[in-house]
């Protein structure tokens, strides 16, 4: 059984999550996970690396997807939505210089996280180098975990807002 397109829960926290094109289930799990607690909605772009049918979503541990909204959204389809919306969005990648702590983040901004395994298309960074910002690391080192990067972004955002 698949899931339907859009799932809305009603959520006290209206910042978006968005993956872009993720990869490995766990780490959406553990996405959802997140959002479930800081009351966010997410978002993935198809196509996806894994199936969202119930049996995958259990074996994920997607368990908290019945406490976020989720939403689908299609490559082809990505970019008209970014420029349609209304919201402020920044990209998170590590091809960037600029802190993702510079930013003052508002309830309805959306953060945007590339695919673990491609990251983020480079006509992005090219469209809207102002919207990207990193979470500094070492040199030399492969780059963070898409979960852990998302709960250190999405927990500074929230932060900013007071955790409200």
């Amino acid at each position: 059984m698949n899931l339907p397109l859009t799932h809305s829960v009603n959520t006290q926290h209206s910042m978006k999550i968005i993956l872009y094109q993720p990869q490995i289930p766990q780490n959406t799990g553990n996405i959802v996970r997140t959002c479930a607690v800081t009351g966010s909605s997410l978002a993935l772009v198809r196509p996806l690396g894994f199936s969202v049918s119930d049996r995958w979503l259990k074996r994920a541990g997607l368990d908290y997807w019945e406490g976020v909204d989720v939403s689908f959204l299609d490559e082809e389809n990505f970019e008209e939505y970014l420029d349609s919306t209304t919201h402020q969005f920044y990209f998170f990648s590590s091809k960037t210089q600029n802190k993702y702590t510079d930013i003052h983040y508002q309830k309805t901004d959306m953060l945007i996280f590339g695919s673990e395994t491609s990251g983020l298309p480079d006509h992005f960074a090219k469209r809207w180098p102002e919207r990207f910002v990193t979470i500094p690391m070492i040199p030399e080192v492969r780059c963070l975990n898409l979960a852990t990067s998302v709960g250190i972004a999405l927990y500074e955002a929230w932060r900013q807002q007071g955790f409200a």
